[in-house]
């Protein structure tokens, strides 16, 4: 019997510190979930995420249309 109970941490949802350029991985996983639609985001396909939100996005339209949400002019 082997034990793989240092594989399973990585198996799961990952906690990440998300900078300007990278992130920093504070929980070891293998995806992180998209703040917008609840997607899972496989860790090596995450491309676009929001540093003062700390959100993830699956895609470029999804992180765009967020965008466009936290930057709207109230009445208009």
């Amino acid at each position: 019997m082997t034990d793989n109970s240092f594989d399973a941490e990585f198996q799961g949802e990952a906690i990440l510190e998300y900078g300007d350029s990278d992130f920093i991985t504070l929980k070891p996983g293998a995806y992180v979930k998209c703040a917008v639609s609840g997607d899972t985001i496989p860790l090596g396909e995450l491309r676009y995420w929001n540093v003062d939100e700390q959100e993830a996005y699956k895609d470029s339209l999804i992180a765009t249309a967020r965008w466009r949400e936290l930057n709207a002019v109230p009445g208009k």
